[in-house]
């Protein structure tokens, strides 16, 4: 079975695409969700973000997220500090969720691929892109922020185009292209490879 990495910027569309991969029949592991799940249920991780962040980090025994995204945001060593527990703990889900699927292939969805260095992982990377004016007001809708809080996080993500770069496969959802047409053409050549590897 192949693994495959999908990712891409902040309000590029990944859930999106990643919903289309899954009513093909190919499974999905969200990253961003499994990591919320383990920051709340895995003891040991979150005694550390206790340890690096206090215990202002936890409302009423759940993660105060809204507290913790204003801290890391705001300053890139505390995220540093964040993703350097998270991502190993996710990891180690991550594996272990891929292990169960029979698939020909299955995704992991994570915006921070390149950045966590995880590329190694995946067989194939898959990268979905859209510029940077229609992914703010994405963000700006869909979380009902600031344009100002939705740019200070696409700073602190990897460029877009260095990002596309490093992916082996690429779809614009720039409004432009139709989503499924670009999806079905993966899905097909990701079946081909995994009966050819």
């Amino acid at each position: 079975m192949l693994k495959i990495g999908l990712t891409g910027g902040i309000g590029s569309g990944k859930t999106t695409v990643a919903h289309i991969f899954e009513v093909l029949g190919i499974p999905v592991y969200y990253a961003d969700e499994a990591a919320k799940k383990l920051m709340n249920e895995e003891k040991s991780l979150r005694q550390e973000i206790i340890r690096l962040f206090g215990n202002e980090a936890f409302k009423e025994g759940k993660l105060d997220r809204r507290f913790l995204g204003e801290l890391v945001f705001s300053d890139p060593e505390k995220l540093s500090q964040l993703n350097s527990i998270v991502h190993p703990a996710t990891l180690e889900d991550a594996t272990r969720w891929m292990l169960r699927q029979r698939t020909p292939y299955a995704i992991k969805e994570a915006a921070l691929i390149f950045e966590a260095n995880l590329q190694s992982y995946f067989d194939y990377v898959i990268g979905v892109t859209a510029p940077e004016t229609i992914r703010m007001s994405r963000v700006v809708k869909r979380d009902h922020t600031s344009p100002e809080k939705v740019m200070k996080r696409i700073r602190q993500q990897m460029d877009e185009e260095e990002k596309i770069g490093l992916c082996d496969f690429v779809i614009r959802n720039d409004e432009s292209e139709g989503l499924l047409p670009q999806v079905m053409k993966i899905h097909e050549e990701l079946l081909t490879k995994s009966v050819d590897g």
